[in-house]
């Protein structure tokens, strides 16, 4: 699939790695950076859903999209671990389901930049509805592209999933450097990362800004974990 990341809002916070462990199937180990495991809300608009070479799909090809992940390594991969993500798009979300075996849920959502200032707003429907977010971030400066830490957060070309069976998946995403730039969280009320089972985080989030980026994400493949 192709498609395009606009306004990308990237808040993170540390965990003690054993909690986020304790939340992902067998064959998988969290990835961590200076001893902690790191959980983020990250939000975005879609653009341009589709095939390569054709025109994006209709009725689904744009919409706001909220998720709560984190990051892994698995069969000798590293990747993007995904609890949940939040759309308003019912198709969208049986295809990715049943095609990516990642959760995604239906969800009244929104997300846009005003200026300097970029908005994101969710409340689920399915499954398990009730769980919200709203939060506001301003714009930085730009961030130096050599930055471990900024890299570790937002580098992660694939993306890995289970299916029912247990399975482990590998899907390739493929993108240009991301042109990072300082966030500054003004509002944020998030009930997500708790509706994933992961503990409230304590504290202001890591927060990081792009304004986009063209995106293709491979097929997915089989993922022989090892050790």
């Amino acid at each position: 699939m192709v498609q395009r990341w606009i306004d990308v809002v990237f808040l993170h916070w540390p965990l003690p790695p054993e909690v986020v462990q304790r939340l992902l199937p067998p064959g998988i180990t969290v990835d961590t950076f200076d001893g902690a495991a790191w959980v983020g809300l990250v939000a975005f608009s879609m653009e341009g859903l589709g095939l390569p070479g054709l025109a994006p799909l209709p009725l689904v090809g744009s919409f706001p999209e909220v998720n709560v992940r984190t990051y892994v390594r698995s069969g000798g991969r590293v990747g993007v671990w995904f609890f949940s993500l939040d759309i308003d798009r019912l198709l969208a979300v049986a295809v990715a389901r049943s095609a990516y075996h990642i959760p995604y849920c239906l969800a009244r959502a929104d997300h846009g930049r005003f200026g300097t200032i970029v908005t994101s707003r969710v409340e689920r429907r399915w499954p398990r509805p009730g769980a919200t977010t709203r939060f506001a971030v301003q714009t930085g400066r730009r961030v130096d592209v050599t930055d471990a830490f900024a890299g570790f957060l937002t580098a992660r070309w694939g993306l890995v999933s289970a299916t029912r069976r247990g399975r482990l998946r590998y899907a390739p995403i493929d993108h240009p450097a991301w042109p990072l730039h300082e966030a500054h969280v003004l509002h944020l009320d998030d009930h997500l990362v708790a509706a994933a089972g992961l503990p409230t985080p304590a504290g202001p989030p890591h927060a990081l800004w792009a304004p986009g980026v063209d995106v293709r994400v491979g097929r997915p493949t089989r993922l022989l974990a090892r050790g």
